[in-house]
């Protein structure tokens, strides 16, 4: 009886080690799986984390109907990473900063009725209009690295250019004064002509000096006009030539022309480029000009027969528009709009372009600068 007893407790020990060994895999196993299962969850969190962002929509050029129909903005910086690091860098112009560029041919202080002059009564108003408004002189260095680099100036500028050779008692009556109350200068688009008198380049070397007239080049012609039909003796007489008697009265490279008698054309921009002219300025009135937004027209314009269309030239900045000072006095106001407009159009994309610049340039330029 006893070892029969003995007998049992064995067996039923046995029993108790097979069924232990059974259940301790199913464990281990369901252990595995319950890792397993885990997993997949985690790398598709992982793959969300890191995935590809996709860059949101630019938003179109900045459009006003304060311009003509037929005028429409031209882009000209080549590089969307680039524009929109100098765009919104803090330290360079603010968006919506404009400029209007007036081409003065004439300012009349008599009674006579001489073609493309301004009387001084209206000249007189026109600069203390520009100055109650807020506007300020900029000069052509400022306006080169402004239109290329959106390099700081003010928000509201002027750029003036008297166009042909004049002497040092017409810019004294005419401008000397606003130069030494606001320090504006003026451009003087310079025809380097044949014969011309020694006082009249020892008096425009001396206002160059003084930084009071910044002297540019206007060809070597008084009357001709450059076009696509211009001979190549032609083009070269009035650019190569222009720059060759600049240098012999100024000392000085130019880097803007102002077109004789508003003419050019594709052959003669592409001349000037070669000679490294960086601005061109027309006779026409498209309206202002921003960092990388000009007013040009594709077509000839019924209404303006006279405006040379530039579309075709392709180089806005060799094809700058102008103001007549006439025309100017008129069109302030539309010019402050145009730049409050074109300043809050930017700044409700700041957003979108800034998300742009961070998925497509940032790896590439650097992050966009902070102030």
């Amino acid at each position: 009886m006893k070892q029969a007893s003995s007998r049992f407790m064995v067996i039923l020990l046995i029993v108790s080690i097979l069924v232990s060994c059974q259940l301790l895999p199913q464990s281990a196993t369901a252990g595995v799986e319950q890792t397993k299962a885990k997993l997949p969850s985690q790398a598709t969190d992982l793959q969300t984390s890191t995935a590809v962002q996709t860059a949101p929509a630019l938003p179109e050029t900045f459009q006003t109907p304060l311009l003509n129909p037929v005028d429409t903005p031209h882009t000209y910086v080549e590089g969307t990473c680039r524009y929109l690091r100098n765009k919104w860098n803090p330290l360079n112009a603010e968006p919506g900063t404009v400029v209007m560029v007036i081409l003065f041919k004439n300012i009349n202080r008599g009674t006579a009725n001489l073609p493309d002059s301004i009387n001084v009564v209206e000249f007189l108003d026109l600069m203390d209009q520009l100055r109650a408004q807020g506007f300020e002189a900029i000069n052509t260095r400022q306006l080169q690295a402004f239109m290329e680099r959106n390099v700081a100036i003010p928000s509201r500028s002027v750029y003036l250019i008297q166009d042909g050779n004049q002497t040092g008692e017409y810019f004294d009556k005419n401008f000397r004064e606003y130069f030494d109350a606001w320090g504006w200068s003026v451009t003087n688009g310079w025809i380097s002509e044949a014969g011309i008198s020694e006082t009249l380049v020892r008096e425009n070397l001396e206002m160059e000096y003084a930084g009071f007239v910044d002297h540019q080049v206007r060809g070597v012609s008084p009357d001709v006009v450059l076009s696509d039909e211009s001979g190549k003796t032609v083009i070269a007489r009035e650019l190569q030539g222009s720059l060759d008697g600049f240098a012999n009265h100024f000392g000085k490279t130019p880097t803007a022309i102002v077109w004789p008698n508003g003419g050019f054309g594709i052959r003669p921009v592409e001349a000037a480029r070669q000679l490294r002219f960086k601005l061109g300025f027309t006779n026409n009135t498209r309206g202002p000009v921003m960092y990388n937004w000009v007013p040009l027209a594709d077509l000839v314009d019924p209404e303006r027969p006279n405006y040379l269309p530039e579309g075709s030239v392709n180089d806005p900045l060799m094809t700058l528009p102008t103001y007549s000072p006439n025309e100017a006095l008129l069109a302030i106001d539309a010019v402050r709009a145009v730049g409050k407009s074109a300043g809050e159009y930017a700044m409700s994309n700041k957003e979108i372009e800034h998300k742009y610049y961070e998925i497509v340039c940032e790896e590439e330029y650097g992050p966009m600068p902070t102030p």
